[in-house]
């Protein structure tokens, strides 16, 4: 998995490709939840994550507290097809703000 930032006029926004499970959702974890002290928007670009497990789902949940209790906003855009059923399944899409594809 890689993760890169790009902060543009006070949005930031994280990159995340590859597979997010067990072994990699704690860096995830490490490069998203401190941004919240800082920044007050984050964007999830997920146009190149392949997988997502039940320890990434975790995360983003800490993400969507952690978000909450800022005041600050977390979304997540360009999210493929596979990933969109499990945020489905696991009722994610009702909780997360999930930014349409183009």
């Amino acid at each position: 998995m890689t993760i890169s930032k790009a902060n543009e006029n006070g949005i930031l926004t994280i990159t995340v490709e590859g597979r997010l499970g067990t072994s990699t959702a704690p860096l995830f974890q490490d490069a998203l939840i401190p941004e919240f002290d800082e920044i007050k928007e984050i964007i999830l670009d997920f146009s190149k994550l392949t997988y997502i497990s039940s320890a990434g789902l975790r995360v983003l949940i800490i993400g969507h507290k952690k978000a909450k209790s800022k005041n600050a906003a977390m979304s997540i855009t360009n999210v493929s097809q596979e990933v969109m059923e499990i945020f489905n399944m696991t009722g994610f899409s009702e909780v997360l703000t999930i930014i349409p594809r183009a």
